[in-house]
């Protein structure tokens, strides 16, 4: 018995070849996977050493900045400080301008771990550079930066 389909399969076959969406989640993952296995060695993933790099600024900033930096809800980021915080890297502190305001301090424990993992970050950069054709990455990274 066959089933009228009100999607025709060959629909379905160009949504997976043509849809941006899938294929950027599909690339993220890949990538998310990278970069965790290289951060392993530091106790990170590669989303908490993008948080902690977010934090290397010269003032600490609010926990609005960094949500937007990262395009994170604040109640994502939020929980997501927990573990970094509990670990010692970062401490929220109060804003001395406006005590309702939360700031972000990175700790000399959180420094300490992002110079170690920088060069292995560095590393598996140099290899996704050649592992892609001349300049394809930074036209990559121009095209992510516009839709983002």
């Amino acid at each position: 018995m066959s089933i009228q389909r009100a999607v025709p399969f060959q629909t379905t076959i160009f949504v997976k070849d043509h849809c941006i969406c899938l294929h950027a989640q599909r690339a993220a993952r890949a990538l998310a996977r990278r970069f965790d296995k290289a951060m392993k060695p530091f106790g990170l993933t590669n989303g908490q050493f993008s948080l902690l790099m977010s934090l290397n600024r010269p003032e600490p900033p609010p926990l609005s900045a960094v949500a937007d930096l990262l395009a994170m809800d604040r109640t994502t980021l939020t929980a997501a400080l927990k573990p970094l915080e509990r670990d010692g890297l970062l401490k929220v502190i109060p804003s001395e301008k406006d005590r309702r305001a939360r700031l972000l301090l990175l700790t000399d424990a959180g420094l300490d771990v992002l110079a170690r993992a920088l060069p292995v970050w560095r590393s598996e950069h140099e290899a996704l550079d050649t592992e892609m054709p001349q300049g394809d990455m930074d036209r990559l990274r121009q095209d992510l930066r516009r839709i983002s």
